[in-house]
């Protein structure tokens, strides 16, 4: 059994946002594994007007998966909600589905369905480069209060620059109709509501609330491995 993470979105270095997570599993003999997603420059290639999407994000996280047969749990966090519903859809291996703090999209849903008019006021854009990303002085108070300094440090250094285009581009599947699904909300989320979380939960089989910021698996490694086991009992 193994466990894919997909990250979300405006960060690089995936396998860093969940090491805390991840050690936990492996201590546990469960493998894991953070595809990178090129709409965030993790693959090397320009990010901006022209650059990866949502499918090369959604193709990249379908490699992964398909290098496999091994009963598999995927893991989303935030965007990376949008890239999961389809990306592992048809995925034979894959047998269960943990979102946290996750968008949750129908068919034709893209990530600016559920955004308001004018953007957060944690982000900013550069429509000219065509590219997104946090502001560094609201990473550690909108989406990192929970965590120690040490790990706000590091997570500054772990941000990017992300190709608006995504921001745009609807899913063509969703995969979690067809799919065992937990859906992990974080009360304390400062970047996704509690409210938001709580409407896309309804559209999951299981619904876990954390008392927790928006990135769980840094704050609360131990509650979301927890979860994760139990996710691949199911598998």
């Amino acid at each position: 059994m193994r466990v894919v993470f997909v990250h979300g979105a405006c960060v690089k270095d995936g396998s860093w946002w969940w090491h805390r997570t991840a050690g936990l599993l492996a201590e546990r003999g469960v493998a894991s594994e953070a595809p990178a997603l090129p709409s965030c420059g993790e693959t090397g290639g320009p990010t901006g007007a022209h650059g990866p999407g949502l499918t090369e994000d959604v193709a990249a996280v379908r490699e992964v998966l398909m290098a496999s047969d091994e009963p598999t749990v995927v893991v989303a966090h935030s965007y990376g909600g949008i890239v999961t519903a389809e990306a592992v859809a048809g995925v034979a291996a894959v047998r269960h589905l943990l979102l946290v703090s996750s968008y949750l999209p129908e068919v034709g849903q893209s990530l600016s369905s559920f955004g308001a008019p004018e953007p957060a006021p944690f982000l900013h854009l550069d429509p000219e480069g065509g590219t997104f990303t946090v502001r560094p002085d609201a990473l550690a108070g909108t989406f990192l209060q929970d965590c120690g300094p040490e790990i706000q440090r590091q997570a500054m250094d772990r941000t990017a620059w992300q190709s608006l285009a995504v921001l745009q581009q609807p899913v063509k599947s969703a995969a979690w109709q067809h799919l065992p699904t937990t859906y992990l909300v974080c009360a304390q989320d400062r970047g996704t509501p509690a409210a938001l979380q709580r409407e896309f939960a309804d559209r999951a089989d299981r619904v876990v609330e954390l008392d927790a910021g928006h990135h769980p698996f840094l704050s609360r490694p131990a509650a979301v491995s927890d979860l994760v086991m139990r996710g691949l009992g199911t598998a």
